[in-house]
């Protein structure tokens, strides 16, 4: 490999645009391919985005649905079947924000809702923002506490 013989990657390089308005030779003089007359030939010329040439644009021809509740909170669904292995395999009763962030249940602005999916042998104390009824259920029939943070 030689210096004289190094080329950029086939694909790598494209070919130089073309010079508009450099004269009538280059066959892009005159109106240098911006046609005649209309906004479109002028200096400083732009469109909106989604501007379609004045047809009604796509934004506009397809209908609104649906809402967006900007009150709506978001919880990290964690069900018992979880817990339960947790418990088993860490030897862990309690259950609080900091351990469910140390195991990657959640991460710090995560709000958590213990569901019902599974069952619970051991007694297990268990903190979270929010719980179903069944999770609640299963948990003090295991012998454990569910406490709302």
């Amino acid at each position: 490999m030689k210096l004289h013989t190094l080329r950029p990657a086939k694909g790598a390089t494209h070919r130089e645009g073309k010079r508009v308005g450099r004269g009538e030779g280059s066959g892009k003089g005159g109106t240098a391919a911006r046609g005649h007359k209309g906004a479109g030939s002028r200096s400083g010329t732009s469109t909106k985005r989604g501007f379609e040439g004045g047809q009604m644009p796509l934004y506009r021809r397809i209908p609104k649905f649906g809402f967006k509740n900007l009150n709506r909170v978001e919880f990290v669904p964690v069900n018992l079947d979880r817990l339960q292995t947790l418990a088993e395999e860490k030897g862990l009763s309690n259950f609080d924000f900091q351990t469910f962030m140390d195991n990657g249940f959640v991460s710090k602005n995560d709000k958590i809702k213990v569901l019902g999916r599974g069952e619970v042998k051991s007694a297990i104390n268990v903190k979270a923002h929010a719980f179903s009824a069944s999770a609640i259920k299963a948990i003090e029939a295991a012998g454990g506490k569910a406490e709302t943070i």
